[in-house]
């Protein structure tokens, strides 16, 4: 008798599946790789790009996308970079300020029923104004504590691989478990039975777009605290990778299906296509373009499998 795969454990062991692969041919190319320090080089910025991809899969979990995540980050960066070593009260408030905003722009798509491409589009080219007010050329340093805390070390395993592992649970946590998440899920599955049991879906697509502001916030410090500086274009790239990864975990655009796991797991393995590149010393073109092959493959295993187990 034949078995079943459910849909979900395809979604989610295909793009980890895709990680396996991808790490064994790098320490085939590169045995020196399979070491705490290879490791440590090749996932060194998986945390903030893992930040930002749950920022975006919050998002595209209410059916909407987000364009100005990469800027946002980038405007994240800069106010850590400058306020938070000599100023962090300030700091927090600015950061504060930002995801509020975060939430007006989600009431404001909502309300107006607005194209959240076209409202987020704008926004990316105010963050990105914002950002080059506050540091006009590249700068800044990270506070002490967050240089610390991203650079901590466990005992045979890099930061990076368990910060993604505790970013990852926490995401499932609120997302999958939480009543919160459920009811997020339900906007993007059918807004209309949800608003019809009860909920407010201007709530929560205000609530899910305030976590989301939080996350890239997160992702905007943390990468000061790795890079130990910010630039206005510091996180740019992080607008298509988040959407990468989102899909490539096994996210859909439409219908509130979203994998806080996989999307995690297609972070890493983004992040695994550049760092092997990088470290390869190969052009930044290749990269972006050896990520887009990762994506374009594992999409293609995902649409052969769910054919056959339909």
């Amino acid at each position: 008798m034949r078995m079943r795969l459910s849909p979900d454990f395809i979604r989610l062991i295909i793009p980890a599946a895709s990680l396996v692969i991808l790490l064994a041919a790098v320490f085939w190319l590169q045995p020196r790789a399979m070491s705490y320090m290879g490791l440590n080089l090749l996932f060194n910025l998986a945390v903030p790009i893992a930040l930002a991809t749950i920022a975006q899969m919050l998002i595209i979990a209410v059916n909407d996308l987000d364009l100005s995540i990469g800027t946002f980050v980038s405007f994240a960066a800069c106010v850590t970079a400058v306020f938070m070593p000599t100023q962090p009260l300030l700091g927090i408030v600015i950061l504060a300020a930002a995801i509020a905003a975060y939430a007006l722009i989600g009431l404001v798509i909502h309300i107006r029923d607005l194209p959240s491409i076209v409202v987020t589009l704008g926004m990316s080219f105010v963050w990105g104004g914002l950002a080059v007010l506050i540091l006009p050329s590249p700068g800044g340093q990270a506070p002490v504590w967050l240089r610390g805390l991203m650079t901590a070390s466990f005992p045979g395993i890099p930061f990076a691989i368990v910060a993604s592992i505790v970013i990852g649970l926490v995401a499932h946590l609120l997302v999958m478990k939480s009543t919160l998440g459920v009811a997020i899920r339900g906007v993007g599955g059918n807004a209309r039975s949800v608003s019809r049991a009860g909920w407010s879906v201007l709530r929560i697509k205000v609530a899910a777009y305030a976590l989301s502001g939080l996350f890239s916030v997160l992702a905007g410090m943390a990468l000061v605290g790795l890079t130990t500086s910010a630039d206005a274009n510091i996180a740019l790239r992080y607008t298509l990778l988040s959407i990468a990864g989102v899909i490539l975990g096994g996210g859909d655009f439409v219908g509130g299906r979203v994998s806080p796991l996989g999307a995690v797991v297609g972070a890493l393995t983004l992040t695994l296509a550049g760092s092997f590149l990088s470290f390869l010393r190969i052009s930044p073109d290749w990269q972006i373009g050896a990520q887009g092959a990762v994506l374009i493959v594992v999409l293609g295993l995902r649409l052969i499998f769910s054919r056959r187990e339909a």
